[in-house]
Protein backbone atom coordinates (compact mmCIF):
# COMPACT_ATOMS: atom_id res chain seq x y z
CA UNK A 1 0.00 0.00 0.00
CA UNK A 2 1.22 3.59 -0.91
CA UNK A 3 1.86 6.03 1.84
CA UNK A 4 0.20 9.18 1.43
CA UNK A 5 2.65 12.59 1.49
CA UNK A 6 1.26 13.57 4.88
CA UNK A 7 3.09 9.99 6.26
CA UNK A 8 6.33 10.90 5.10
CA UNK A 9 6.15 14.33 6.11
CA UNK A 10 5.45 13.19 9.37
CA UNK A 11 8.18 10.54 9.48
CA UNK A 12 10.79 13.12 8.02
CA UNK A 13 9.69 14.84 10.52
CA UNK A 14 10.00 12.84 13.79
CA UNK A 15 13.34 11.43 12.31
CA UNK A 16 14.68 15.06 12.35
CA UNK A 17 13.79 16.22 16.27
CA UNK A 18 15.05 12.33 17.00
CA UNK A 19 18.06 13.04 15.34
CA UNK A 20 17.95 16.93 17.14
CA UNK A 21 17.65 15.27 20.57
CA UNK A 22 20.89 14.02 20.40
CA UNK A 23 22.58 16.98 19.65
CA UNK A 24 25.23 18.76 22.29
CA UNK A 25 23.73 21.41 24.06
CA UNK A 26 26.29 24.28 23.34
CA UNK A 27 25.05 23.31 19.50
CA UNK A 28 21.93 24.10 20.28
CA UNK A 29 22.29 26.88 22.41
CA UNK A 30 24.13 28.50 18.62
CA UNK A 31 21.01 27.11 16.88
CA UNK A 32 18.90 29.51 19.11
CA UNK A 33 21.04 32.67 18.80
CA UNK A 34 21.22 32.26 15.00
CA UNK A 35 17.64 32.14 15.10
CA UNK A 36 17.32 35.38 17.04
CA UNK A 37 19.60 37.06 15.33
CA UNK A 38 17.57 35.81 12.04
CA UNK A 39 13.99 36.55 13.62
CA UNK A 40 15.14 40.18 14.47
CA UNK A 41 16.40 41.06 10.84
CA UNK A 42 12.81 39.65 9.73
CA UNK A 43 11.44 41.90 12.08
CA UNK A 44 13.22 44.97 10.63
CA UNK A 45 12.41 44.16 7.33
CA UNK A 46 8.52 44.24 8.31
CA UNK A 47 8.67 47.14 10.23
CA UNK A 48 10.18 49.17 7.47
CA UNK A 49 8.01 47.83 5.05
CA UNK A 50 4.93 49.37 7.41
CA UNK A 51 6.82 52.42 8.50
CA UNK A 52 8.94 53.38 5.94
CA UNK A 53 12.90 53.63 5.14
CA UNK A 54 13.40 57.09 6.23
CA UNK A 55 17.34 56.52 6.87
CA UNK A 56 18.13 54.07 4.28
CA UNK A 57 21.22 53.35 5.68
CA UNK A 58 20.47 52.70 9.65
CA UNK A 59 18.13 49.62 8.37
CA UNK A 60 20.74 48.79 6.37
CA UNK A 61 22.79 48.15 9.37
CA UNK A 62 20.50 47.13 11.12
CA UNK A 63 19.69 43.76 8.98
CA UNK A 64 23.15 43.32 7.56
CA UNK A 65 24.65 43.38 10.97
CA UNK A 66 22.28 40.60 12.32
CA UNK A 67 22.38 38.45 9.42
CA UNK A 68 26.34 38.84 9.62
CA UNK A 69 26.18 38.21 13.37
CA UNK A 70 23.77 35.01 11.98
CA UNK A 71 26.62 34.16 9.18
CA UNK A 72 29.30 34.49 11.80
CA UNK A 73 27.58 32.69 14.63
CA UNK A 74 26.97 29.70 11.84
CA UNK A 75 30.66 29.75 11.33
CA UNK A 76 30.81 28.98 14.97
CA UNK A 77 28.76 26.36 14.87
CA UNK A 78 30.80 24.37 12.28
CA UNK A 79 33.67 24.95 13.79
CA UNK A 80 32.73 23.52 17.56
CA UNK A 81 30.82 20.65 16.25
CA UNK A 82 32.88 17.71 17.20
CA UNK A 83 31.23 15.42 14.45
CA UNK A 84 33.41 18.11 12.03
CA UNK A 85 36.82 16.33 11.21
CA UNK A 86 37.61 19.21 9.10
CA UNK A 87 37.81 21.31 12.06
CA UNK A 88 39.03 18.37 14.83
CA UNK A 89 42.51 20.16 15.43
CA UNK A 90 40.72 23.51 16.22
CA UNK A 91 40.09 24.16 19.88
CA UNK A 92 36.45 25.70 20.67
CA UNK A 93 38.33 28.25 22.64
CA UNK A 94 40.13 29.23 19.29
CA UNK A 95 36.85 28.80 17.43
CA UNK A 96 35.22 31.37 20.03
CA UNK A 97 37.87 34.08 19.87
CA UNK A 98 37.56 33.88 16.19
CA UNK A 99 33.78 34.25 16.13
CA UNK A 100 34.37 37.86 18.80
CA UNK A 101 37.33 39.40 16.69
CA UNK A 102 35.41 38.96 13.47
CA UNK A 103 32.28 39.54 15.39
CA UNK A 104 33.78 43.38 16.22
CA UNK A 105 34.89 44.12 12.88
CA UNK A 106 31.88 43.17 11.55
CA UNK A 107 30.44 45.95 13.71
CA UNK A 108 33.17 48.28 13.35
CA UNK A 109 31.90 48.42 9.80
CA UNK A 110 28.56 48.68 10.50
CA UNK A 111 28.91 51.65 12.77
CA UNK A 112 31.41 53.16 10.33
CA UNK A 113 28.37 52.62 7.39
CA UNK A 114 25.87 54.51 10.26
CA UNK A 115 27.86 57.84 10.07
Amino acid sequence: MARSSGDDAQALFHSLRSAYAATPKNLKIIDLYVAFAVFTALIQVVYMALVGSFPFNSFLSGVLSCIGTAVLAVCLRIQVNKENKEFKDLPPERAFADFVLCNLVLHLVIMNFLG
